[in-house]
């Protein structure tokens, strides 16, 4: 039964938690860490991690979507970024990592780095997209061995999704702020995810979703797995549903869609704003198949940022969302191998990610991501 607050006269809110607001429960019996196992299968792809990386540039470029693949993970190519805008990608990531690079000690100073790097975040995003150029890149993706996943908004699926499928894209995700299955646009055709889905010939995994109904919708338009949350672009938007919540109703809708349709499974992703090995093994107890890591990957030395982390839908051209945080200094960065598999000198659980969540689940007793979703919770206030 959902727990409402009254918030004034005549008005009640939902009460709902954060990852940050739950904690584990061990259970009498402990595993040994080097006995868990972290796969995960989605459609015909399996994945020594159930990690993803957000699809920005800041992490995302060929290499490190390679690299990646080689640590067990699943990186992402977004469509709509740089890549596919600028010839030489490295080039137009240093422009904004320079405007924002000054003295981050000052709260002032901070924020007008912040905006200055958004500004020529802002500025390459302007120029046109040149799908040959993306095109390039996913088949280096490719050649390597590792899975072409490629991102879209739901605004341009329609027009990009056919060519980025025929340049070899694998999985596609499209993912916005918010969708719906159903994205209406005045003065365009509006965008049915069923009938659309149900053309093409590569799964879909599609969101951000917030609650069971829409998550529900998006369920029955034929997607292969659902994402719950936007990462950190919903913090000046009041549209900032506690993820611990939104992960464990999408959760219920997959429960109640897979005795719907007699067996069809569809993946929860949590595209949480994750900082800690701690905080995705909650994400993961509370349903999610895999986590959709963005900034502790900024960690690594592969990370095309420098050590500094944004999101994709920084560079809208007229409403910003998120923010450009400096995460590591450049010269402190990490290879990818240590930020996910140690060892690490951090005791903060930012790095070896994948080590922590091992030894998490090993000592509430649990060998498998999916027996963990079993695992007992509490809420610390």
């Amino acid at each position: 039964m959902h727990e409402y607050v009254e918030i004034g006269s005549g008005r009640e809110a939902r009460k709902a938690y954060d990852l940050r607001d739950l904690s584990l429960v061990p259970a009498r019996r402990t595993r040994s860490s080097k006995d868990v196992d972290t796969t995960w299968h989605i459609d015909a792809y399996t994945f020594d991690l159930p990690l993803c990386s957000h699809p920005t540039d800041a992490l995302a470029s060929p290499e490190f979507v390679i690299e990646m693949g080689k640590q067990g993970g699943l990186g992402i190519l977004n469509a709509e970024g740089l890549l596919g805008r600028h010839a030489s990608f490295a080039d137009s990531v240093a422009k904004v990592v320079g405007a924002a690079s000054t003295d981050w000690h000052e709260m002032e100073t901070m924020l007008q780095s912040q905006s200055r790097g958004t500004a020529v975040l802002q500025e390459l995003h302007q120029a046109k997209l040149d799908m040959d150029l993306f095109a390039e890149h996913m088949a280096r993706v490719r050649d390597s061995g590792a899975t072409v996943a490629v991102r879209v908004s739901p605004q341009n699926a329609r027009e990009l999704a056919p060519h980025l499928i025929k340049a070899g894209a694998e999985i596609l995700f499209i993912q916005g702020t918010i969708i719906s299955a159903e994205h209406v646009q005045q003065g365009g055709e509006p965008l049915n995810l069923k009938e659309f889905i149900g053309s093409l010939d590569v799964p879909v995994i599609a969101g951000g979703v917030f609650d069971y109904s829409t998550a529900m919708h998006l369920m029955r338009s034929g997607a292969a797995g659902v994402i719950v949350g936007s990462g950190q672009s919903n913090q000046n938007m009041a549209l900032d549903v506690p993820l611990a919540t939104a992960i464990a109703d999408v959760a219920a809708a997959r429960r109640d869609y897979l005795d719907e349709t007699g067996g069809r499974y569809v993946h929860v992703l949590a595209d949480a704003d994750v900082r800690t090995s701690g905080q995705i093994a909650v994400a993961l107890a509370l349903g999610a198949d895999a986590v959709m890591v963005g900034e502790p990957l900024a960690r690594a030395a592969e990370a095309s940022g420098e050590g500094m982390y944004w999101e994709s839908v920084l560079g809208h051209p007229r409403f910003p969302r998120g923010e450009m945080r400096r995460v590591v200094a450049a010269e402190e960065r990490q290879p990818l191998e240590i930020v996910l598999h140690g060892p690490s000198h951090d005791p903060y659980g930012t790095m070896n990610l994948v080590g922590g969540l091992r030894r998490i689940m090993a000592k509430c007793g649990y060998t498998d991501t999916k027996s963990f979703q079993k695992v007992n919770l509490t809420v610390r206030n």
